[in-house]
């Protein structure tokens, strides 16, 4: 994994990208080509102190509405569906929830949060917004159902859609 230390003006792009300030921003997981951060990693408590059990947050106005797009198509129903048939997914799936969890602990212990994911990990698929950011981050092959939402989108970080989220 290769996190960048967010810049001043990675603070600006995502405070644009989300209508307001980024919360607990420790780094950037991935870059849109065009170098607009997409997927940022949160510290597991953010400013204010609250638990945030979301460790990549997909911040990419594109690929958030393409996330959006899948979970209003009913995909995760889908996903789960394809979960239950394929025991080698639903084992992929299960390490990607340890992998998530031994990740975030490396930037602290909440108690609150302790043992849980995000995305419905290790046996639903809830948010489909977390599973591609963590696919983004961590690369194909760690998160199936990021692998599979990202294969079921016309959208990609390679090509840039910057100029369309504005």
């Amino acid at each position: 994994m290769t996190w960048e230390e967010p810049s001043v003006d990675d603070h600006r792009q995502l405070a644009r990208q989300l209508g307001r300030p980024m919360r607990g921003l420790h780094a950037i997981a991935a870059r849109c080509s065009c170098g607009a951060p997409a997927v940022v990693v949160t510290l597991p408590r953010v400013d204010d102190h609250t638990p945030f059990p979301t460790l990549y947050y997909l911040s990419l106005p594109s690929g958030t509405k393409e996330a959006s797009r899948l979970e209003a198509a009913g995909r995760m129903a889908d996903y789960e569906a394809r979960l239950r048939e394929d025991a080698q997914a639903r084992a992929q799936y299960h390490r990607a929830h340890n992998d998530f969890l031994h990740t975030r602990a490396q930037l602290g212990t909440v108690p609150e949060i302790e043992g849980i994911s995000a995305g419905g990990m290790p046996e639903r698929v809830k948010c489909l917004h977390a599973l591609i950011a963590h696919s983004l981050a961590e690369g194909p092959g760690v998160n199936p159902v990021g692998d599979w939402a990202l294969a079921d989108t016309q959208w990609s970080l390679e090509v840039c859609q910057c100029s369309h989220d504005a």
